[in-house]
Order: structure tokens, then sequence, then C-alpha cells
């Protein structure tokens, strides 16, 4: 195995030569999660018309120059009726939110504001109006012609309502990645299987394949193989023409039964990489570019490991596959709610913790129980892996910079992130306290 590379080195190594995957016309019901092939112009404005924000009257401004005054209702407007022709002076319209507001009115009175007649033809109003209140003009929203998402965009439900609202029925987006995931492993059992000693139950292959869907690509089932290197080739031979990335499990390391090793020699012909990287977990790791163009990733075994070295790598990787290369990871500053040590050893520790609100509205991370890279029980509660780098570790209070991962990965790039944004490692997490920094991490 080479020299040990940095993680950033080593997740650059993975996604370099990676392009985004191919553009499909999408029924915007179905874009979540994908992201925009293209920019997305507005082919119309929204609002179209000038509309009532309030159930109440249309009016003109200048007849409520004194009040009270008494308007003579000459029409209902309701939502999706047309327009009730023209108000001259002393007149109103009833008018419901969303309607469109007639000709010569300029202002809409709330009905909280309003004493109507008995019979509906008169109504007292006991407020002035300004001109404008309460409309909605068109182009408010949107205006037509304007740009509404960015390429790259990933949509999400409330894209999917915008979209919507303009008139798009489908969107141009960069297709779902599909890949494939197998575990790797003589000792390995699935569920229903007694176990003989010696042996254990082989949990990876679903953690990679919830991990992968929660990604947003398409999740293929490749199985569990054991340790036989020409049977591993074969399983990956029969994926590579469906999938767009190979992952697979266990066997990454330097042990006798570590059979992806060769699989890496036999199958990738040009672009292939055994690596150790400088982190903990998940140090041992293998990938390279099948004759189909596929990408194979071999993550190490132990739960912890395969579950970092998937958000270190693989998550990124479909992130560029996705044609949304800037969405993860970025890391974000917290500051340790206890102490968080650790022992000297030339590598970056991750390590898995959950978060609270501090009282000044900064982020707080208090590591998980359990440590070992074994411990998979430990790791289901973290929402973030803090990054410690070499050293002693940190003490209560200091900055660290932290990594959000599964769902919460995207909780950098949104509007309720509570930490400041970190990029270029660890080294970045004391700028954090000083403010944010605008950068990626990769």
């Amino acid at each position: 195995m080479s020299d040990l590379l940095e993680l950033e080195e080593a997740r650059a190594a993975v996604v370099a030569g990676v392009a985004p995957l191919a553009p499909a016309t999408v029924p915007i019901d179905e874009a979540v999660g994908l992201a925009l092939a293209e920019d997305v112009v507005a082919p119309e404005s929204v609002p179209s018309f000038v509309s009532s924000a309030m159930d109440g009257y249309a009016v003109r401004a200048a007849d409520l120059a004194s009040v009270p005054a008494r308007l003579r209702v000459v029409a209902t407007t309701m939502a999706g009726d047309p327009p009730a022709g023209t108000i001259g002076p002393g007149e109103a319209v009833r008018i419901m939110t969303g309607a469109p507001v007639p000709s010569g009115a300029d202002a809409v009175c709330m009905v909280e504001d309003s004493e109507p007649s008995p019979d509906g033809d008169l109504v007292v109003l006991s407020r002035r109006a300004e001109a404008g209140q309460h409309l909605r003009h068109p182009g408010e929203d949107v205006a037509e012609g304007s740009l509404l998402f960015a390429a790259g965009t990933v949509v999400t439900p409330r894209h999917v309502g915008v979209l919507a609202s303009v008139g798009l029925a489908t969107v141009r987006c960069r297709r779902r990645a599909v890949v494939g995931v197998l575990s790797t492993g003589s000792e390995l059992r699935p569920a229903g299987v007694v176990l003989a000693p010696g042996q254990i139950r082989e949990s990876n292959r679903h953690l990679l394949l919830a991990l992968v869907a929660e990604a947003g690509a398409t999740a293929v089932d490749l199985g569990l193989v054991e340790d036989d290197e020409d049977v591993l080739v074969e399983r990956v031979a029969e994926a590579a023409g469906s999938c767009d990335v190979v992952l697979t499990s266990g066997g990454v390391s330097v042990g006798d039964r570590d059979v992806v090793r060769g699989v890496l020699e036999r199958m990738c012909p040009v672009h292939r990489q055994v690596v150790g990287v400088a982190i903990k977990p998940a140090k041992p790791l293998v990938h390279g570019t099948l004759a189909s163009g596929a990408k194979l990733v071999g993550l190490p075994g132990n739960p912890v490991s395969s579950l970092v070295s998937f958000e270190s790598f693989v998550r990124p990787l479909l992130a560029v596959l996705a044609g949304a290369p800037g969405r993860v990871p970025t890391l974000l500053g917290a500051v340790a709610a206890e102490d968080l040590s650790r022992r000297p050893d030339g590598k970056l520790h991750l390590v898995g913790a959950v978060t609270a609100p501090g009282p000044d509205g900064r982020l707080l991370v208090r590591r998980v129980a359990g440590h070992g890279s074994h411990q998979q029980r430990s790791i289901v509660e973290a929402e973030v892996l803090v990054h410690l780098p070499d050293g002693h570790g940190v003490a209560a209070g200091e900055v660290v910079a932290v990594q959000p991962i599964g769902r919460f990965a995207g909780l950098a790039g949104s509007s309720g992130a509570s930490g400041d944004v970190v990029a270029g490692g660890p080294g970045r997490a004391a700028a954090a306290a000083a403010g944010p920094v605008d950068e990626d991490c990769c």
C-alpha cells in the first residue's frame, strides 16, 4: 500500500475525471433529489395579473381620503373570476384573496375595516387607504424571463412548487446515478441463517444500500460474495454494464483474503489506485475505473469505517455525477461541549458526534459513546463527524470543524445552519470563530 494520502487528496483522486451524468427530461414530480442540467428561465410571471392580497374591497384610494367613507358595491369577484370591469368614483368591488383587481382600483381595504349594508349594496369603510395597499403586482414573485433556478440546483419539494407555479411540467436534470452494492467476506452470513462459530451477521451492504438511496441515487443490491476473487470479478462484470458506480465493502486491506485489490488490478486497466488515507477510521481505500466507464470503489469492512468512507468519498462522488459537486462535504465551525481527546498518530480523526444549539447560538458538539470502527450501534446517533487534527485533541469550549453526515449532509448549505462554514479542512477551524468562510472544503 502506498504512503498515506491526506483526506482532501484522496477525495480529489476518487472524483478525478468523473463527469456529470447525461441530462434527461424529467417530470417535475419525479425531479426531487436531482440536479438541474441547465438554467431554468421563467416562462411566465407570477402573479400574472394585479390581484388582491386580502379579503375585502377593491377601491380607489382617493375615495377614502376622509373616513368613514360610504361606497356603492358594484360587483363581487372571487379567485378565478375574470376582472369585474372598471370602478368609478364612489364605487367598490367586494373581492377575495387572489382575485383580479378591477380596472380603476388602486387599493384593497380589509374586510375587518368594513361595515356592509344588510343587502350588500353599500359599504362603510372606516380606515384610509394608500395607493397600492394590499395589491399583488404582476411578476412580484417571479418575473417572466428571469432566472428561476441555476444549473446544478438540486431540486427539493419547494422547487417543485415554484416550477409548477410558472406552468412547467418537466425540467432537464442529470439522471439519477445507478449504484450497485455488494459485500465481501466468507465470514458473513445474512439474517435468518444460524451462525456457526466465527461467523458474523452481514450488515454493511444494507447500510450502504440505504446510504445510496438517501443520497438520491438508485441502489442496486449485488448481494454477498465470499472471498473468491474470480467470483467477485464475475459479479462486478455483470454490474458494470448497468451501474455507474459499483461499491464493495470489505477486502480492501492487506490480509490474505482481501481480494478487492486483485479485482481492481484485473478490471481497471487504466485508472486505479490502492491507497491508505491518513484518517481514522477508514484508512484503506481502493478505487478505479472499469472498462465500461463505471467507477469501482472499495470501502473497508468495519461498519463505522464503511460509513465514514462513504461520507468522505462516495457521497462527494455521487454529487459530482449528479452535477452538484459543491453540495458535499462542507465543514461547519462548532464548539466542543466537552473535552475531545485523542492520541497523536499522524492521522485526522473523524469522530461521530451529536449537536445542540449553544446559548450564544453557536453549534455545540458532543462525542457519541463507543469509538471503535466495529461499534456500529454507536454511530447511529451521530449527526456530524468532528474533524480532530493530529495531536492530543481539543478542550471543551474550543472551536472544531464538523462535517454533517447522512440526512444532515445538506445542513451547511441550508438557511437553518447555525455554524460558520469552514474551508480547507481542520486547519481552518479557528477561522470559524471570527466569521464565515464562504468556500468548500474540497
